[in-house]
């Protein structure tokens, strides 16, 4: 091969992506297990002595990942679809006990000053995970992370039924301040369990991303559904957020369960193995102090172009997701049928983004084309660009500046929520499971931490932009 276009060394759990769970022997030979196989590294002592390898039974790893999945971006959504209980909560009307939302700049600008309390912590939160990978297990990690999360949620739910119609300016820093604990946490959450994920077959780490989207998708179908129960707004709110309290905890389970499952304990033990050979490997050499972090030279010569991919990707959905997408309002709602006021937006905006963000995740699974080393990846995830000024130019209310409206029939932010969805949720979800696949197995989890920060710097950067684009518009 030409020395000059290498081909990034995979390590072997990219394997099983090809293979299923199906334990693959050494002295089978690679041209009859496919092109993957056939660029393995020969080594008797990596993981692809996996003749003895357990299978997972039931899929039951596979669901818990997908489970903690939906709990790592769970909170993040539950908060930005619950858009008409904080309207009501940041209107001028909440002392009415009801009625119709009076417009105020703290409900305007809310959802863009809610993306950037979301996403700032969790670059903070993502640079120590990197930091502690190696000093501060995993368990502790994902454990105080999730609990945190629980806490603050729980708080949430109390909140609802609390009148804060004399003090609506410190329930909105409050609440900023809670998203960003919350998105803190969850970011140490979804980078400690996407490192870990790395340890096992890809499978295991496509089952957490589409459980991200799953994520999304019913907080969507539970906006919703509260919606058409509950009369009184706060009743739907209080029912919502209990919803998530009881995710989230069943997450804490889940998660406690893991290590009493054969096939799963079989990959972490063989990644703690990894770990302690390096840790010895280090202190052999005189560099025991060295090894703590990570380095990050060698990542980043490996994953930089997916790593730039995840972060364009993100950017550009952020920036109109949802700050701007959920402020495009049916051309017909003057008719005063709820499907075109109180339903418009939970459907079209957050339903059909997080509905077709799921299906482009899900799609990960059968197929996974461009690979890791081409350059159609990178040039699809420039062609998603074009989305910001379709969005833009749907019937955005209320518009101060940019005037025109180009697309004025209520089909157009459909059909563009659904690309927006769909492509987010397919490139930005393969070079997410590619990057912890092309550097050595040791640097495995570190990269998968790498691989979220450089998603969540995205939605730092985007949520920026769509301040600037709701002010514009």
């Amino acid at each position: 091969m030409d020395d000059t276009e290498p081909l990034p060394s995979l390590n072997s759990s990219y394997a099983p992506t090809a293979l299923g769970n199906h334990r693959v022997s050494e002295e089978e030979d690679s041209e009859d297990q496919g092109p993957l196989v056939s660029l393995l590294p020969k080594d008797s002592s990596g993981p692809l002595a996996m003749r003895y390898s357990p299978d997972d039974s039931y899929s039951l790893v596979y669901i818990i990942f997908f489970l903690m999945g939906i709990g790592s971006l769970l909170p993040w959504n539950f908060f930005i679809t619950a858009k008409h209980y904080w309207l009501y909560k940041l209107s001028n009307s909440t002392s009415q006990g009801g009625g119709e939302e009076q417009r105020s700049d703290l409900g305007d600008y809310f959802e863009s000053y809610l993306a950037i309390a979301s996403t700032v912590p969790s670059v903070l939160c993502l640079i120590l995970n990197y930091v502690l990978v190696n000093r501060l297990s995993s368990n502790v990690r994902i454990l105080t992370s999730l609990g945190v999360i629980l806490l603050v949620f729980v708080v949430t739910t109390v909140l609802v039924k609390v009148d804060v119609s004399h003090c609506r300016t410190q329930f909105f820093f409050g609440t900023l301040a809670s998203v960003a604990v919350v998105s803190g946490a969850s970011n140490l959450f979804s980078g400690s369990v996407f490192g870990i994920s790395g340890h096992f077959p890809m499978r295991i780490s496509q089952a957490l991303i589409s459980g991200q989207g799953m994520g999304g998708t019913l907080s969507a179908v539970a906006s919703i559904v509260d919606l058409a129960v509950a009369k009184d707004v706060t009743n739907s709110a209080l029912v919502y957020f209990l919803t998530a309290d009881f995710i989230i905890l069943l997450c804490i389970i889940a998660y406690l369960l893991l290590p009493k499952l054969a096939y799963s304990r079989y990959y972490m033990e063989a990644a703690g193995r990894t770990s302690a050979e390096r840790m010895s490997d280090g202190e052999a050499a005189g560099t025991g102090s060295g090894v703590s972090i990570p380095p990050l030279q060698p990542i980043l010569r490996k994953t930089w172009v997916l790593g730039l991919s995840v972060f364009y990707v993100f950017c550009v959905s952020i920036m109109v997701f949802p700050a701007v997408s959920s402020g495009i309002q049916s051309v017909n709602k003057d008719s005063g049928s709820p499907w075109t006021t109180t339903y418009f937006v939970p459907l079209t905006s957050f339903l059909v983004y997080n509905v077709a963000d799921f299906c482009g995740r899900q799609a990960t699974f059968w197929l996974q084309v461009p690979g890791p080393t081409s350059r159609v990846l990178p040039a699809l995830v420039l062609c998603r660009s074009v989305m910001v000024p379709l969005l833009m130019f749907c019937n955005y209310q209320p518009r101060d500046h940019l005037h025109t409206v180009l697309f004025a029939q209520d089909a157009y932010p459909v059909v563009f929520n659904c690309l927006l969805g769909l492509t987010n949720g397919y490139l930005g979800t393969l070079p997410m499971i590619y990057g912890p696949k092309v550097v050595p197995r040791e640097l495995t989890e570190a990269t998968g931490v790498v691989m979220s920060f450089f998603l969540t710097l995205g939605l730092a950067v985007g949520s920026s932009f769509s301040v600037l684009i709701v002010h514009y518009i």
